[in-house]
């Protein structure tokens, strides 16, 4: 498979890409439009042509992090076709996984942390995608057959948030470096509760 160059890339793709690597870096907040588009080996000028304002960009930027979890949903369903439970299982070593990555960082929770203001357009698409990550887990949880699957859907997220944050703060070390552990055995108390229900 080959990629394109920075060169045959368009402007507007190399300036979301640059403004992207930069937010994960520095926060949306902490990055100017000047540093964006000299990351991206271009101007003000054509990065105003396509972004209407650095809110604007920012919105774009946090779309096309969504839109890259579509396919993270259908990678879970295609390694385990038909397994609710074996999905679930593997999407919590997932998001493990990515916890336990040095350069470990959501950039919509990150956004939403920085961006308080209610009006702020990027907020739209934060609850968007929350809302859509709440549907998916909460289906997996009910194709997995557990007992409560919105409880199990609701414990799993917070789960998420907690390690996420308390990395932030803490590092990677301590209970952060245990969700694998913690969200499996959730997901396996409810699982069990339910087998014994039948």
């Amino acid at each position: 498979m080959t990629t394109d160059s920075p060169s045959r890339r368009s402007p507007r793709d190399r300036i979301v890409d640059a403004a992207r690597g930069l937010f994960r870096k520095h926060g949306v907040r902490g990055v100017g439009v000047d540093a964006i588009v000299d990351a991206a080996d271009s101007n003000k000028m054509t990065l105003y042509r396509h972004f209407s304002s650095k809110d604007d960009l920012i919105v774009e930027c946090l779309r096309r992090a969504g839109m890259e979890m579509d396919a993270y949903w259908r990678e879970l369903e295609e390694a385990h076709p038909g397994d609710g439970l074996a999905q679930l299982r593997d999407w919590v070593r997932r998001i493990a996984d990515h916890l336990g990555a040095n350069d470990c960082n959501c950039e919509l929770m990150s956004a939403a942390v920085q961006l308080t203001d209610e009006d702020h357009p990027a907020r739209s698409v934060i609850k968007k995608f929350k809302d859509a990550q709440r549907d998916h887990v909460l289906e997996l949880c009910r194709k997995a057959r557990v007992a409560n699957a919105e409880l199990l859907c609701d414990t799993l997220l917070l789960l998420i948030e907690g390690a996420r944050l308390h990395q932030q703060s803490s590092g990677h070390e301590g209970p952060s470096a245990r969700f694998a552990e913690i969200a499996d055995a959730a997901i396996l108390s409810f699982a069990e509760s339910s087998a014994v229900a039948e």
